[in-house]
């Protein structure tokens, strides 16, 4: 009997070890995409000057309490909204459905929000947005909040990864116009996790 238990204990610690492996790997991945835009001359928001001496994004360590299973509740027949951006530009939104998950035993809630003109095209029809701020902001992280893109899911569940959390563009020069997140979407915690505030070259 106990070498069936210890049998069954290693198989059991060798899955969740592969699971973070994986876990881990999948952001590292995030991260070197997200890296790599930046160093992209067509997609960067950096300033060519800026785009010779950056050297990568202030990333937070991975951290698998931040990368959460939520429930999902659609939100039917939302109404469109003119979202608020850092700009004179209103694109138009819905609220397309609400998250509740689990922060170190605490539960919160945030909304997912569906542009009306990524969903007329191909690329992005199943794309959806989540912007957030966090009390990290003006001190860890950017002040405007962070974002983080989803899909839709195919359940009433949906995976939310704050370790895949971003910056609008905002962060990095006086042009761009990024939709600010909106009062609902105010977490009462620190999510230290994604990108930091932005290194000054």
């Amino acid at each position: 009997m106990k070498i069936i238990l210890a049998i069954l204990l290693i198989l059991t610690n060798t899955i969740v070890f592969a699971q973070e492996q994986s876990h881990s790997d999948e952001v590292k991945e995030f991260q070197k995409e997200l890296n790599a835009e930046f160093k992209n001359p067509d997609k960067s928001p950096l300033s060519k000057k800026r785009q010779k001496k950056f050297t990568g994004h202030n990333f937070y360590p991975i951290n698998e309490a931040f990368r959460v299973e939520a429930k999902f509740t659609r939100i039917l027949d939302p109404l469109p909204f003119q979202m608020k951006t850092t700009t004179n530009r209103t694109p138009t939104y819905e609220k397309y459905g609400e998250v509740v998950f689990e922060i170190e035993g605490k539960p919160y809630k945030l909304t997912i929000y569906q542009s009306h003109r990524l969903r007329k095209t191909e690329e992005f029809k199943d794309y959806l947005f989540l912007p957030f701020t966090d009390q990290t902001n003006e001190k860890e992280t950017y002040g405007g909040g962070r974002y983080i893109d989803l899909k839709i899911p195919n359940s009433n569940h949906i995976t939310i990864d704050f370790n895949k959390a971003y910056n609008p563009y905002c962060a990095y020069n006086n042009y761009s116009s990024c939709p600010i997140p909106p009062k609902e979407n105010d977490l009462q915690l620190k999510i230290e996790a994604g990108v930091k505030a932005v290194k000054t070259p």
